[in-house]
């Protein structure tokens, strides 16, 4: 990313590290049982997550992933928490995005992480 932050995800229920840098969640709802405190946030944006509907539409299921990920970049170019996004990475050296999913490898964080690298 611009200014050479360096990017990361990370699950949110993982602990969190000094390493972390600036910790953002970048899921549309709240991750289940886990307190504020826990998830030692510095940032949520809500709106950098895939809509409501390509969510539900998705459902994480692997079978879909190709299509979810150009549909959800397809959200994200319109989207102006990108763009909030864009500047907190610039501010900081070291920026880590916060996911809910279980699975490391699907989910949309991964995406977002790719779009924002790829827009470096």
């Amino acid at each position: 990313m611009a200014d050479g932050a360096a990017l990361r995800i990370k699950r949110v229920y993982d602990a969190a590290e000094p390493a972390d840098g600036f910790r953002v969640l970048v899921d549309r709802l709240w991750p289940r049982g886990l307190t504020r405190e826990a998830a030692a946030l510095d940032l949520w944006l809500k709106d950098v997550a895939p809509s409501t509907e390509l969510r539900r539409w998705w459902d994480h299921d692997p079978a879909r992933m190709d299509e979810f990920a150009k549909r959800y970049r397809a959200e994200l170019d319109g989207s102006p928490a990108g763009a909030e996004l864009r500047d907190a990475i610039r501010s900081h050296d070291v920026v880590t995005l916060l996911y809910a999913a279980r699975d490391p490898s699907v989910n949309h964080a991964r995406i977002l992480l790719d779009r924002l690298q790829e827009r470096s």
